[in-house]
């Protein structure tokens, strides 16, 4: 890790490695690129899994649930307003924070050198 760490929101927005601080993590908007070329580090090691997709999709759909109620009584805007300013929001939103999430999550799995669990039989007592 680089001595002047960015903070892990940045660091993961960015898509920068956990190991030497290029911007290799991602390979695309929200796919993880198979390894840093900077430094080698093995991204497919890490298992961020698909919860922060389900997790952050229910709250940008309760937030923005929230404000189409707050523009539609106030406002009273026609339908297809709804669906031009809300549609893309949302995509942006889900997209930009799973990006963030995701990234976080294997930096945080780097950084506290988490792997897969194993069990460990109990010790038989005499």
């Amino acid at each position: 890790m680089p001595k002047s760490d960015p903070h892990l929101l940045i660091q993961s927005a960015k898509g920068l490695c956990p190991q030497c601080g290029a911007q290799t993590l991602f390979a695309g908007p929200i796919r993880f690129a198979p390894n840093c070329p900077a430094c080698g580090l093995d991204y497919a090691q890490f298992n961020v899994g698909d919860g922060p997709a389900a997790f952050l999709t229910m709250i940008v759909g309760g937030v923005i649930l929230a404000l189409a109620l707050v523009l539609e009584f106030r406002v009273h805007p026609p339908l297809w307003l709804h669906l031009v300013l809300w549609t893309p929001l949302i995509i942006a939103l889900v997209m930009g924070s799973l990006r963030v999430a995701k990234g976080a999550l294997l930096i945080l799995e780097y950084r506290n050198k988490a792997r897969d669990g194993k069990i460990v039989p109990a010790e038989t007592k005499p």
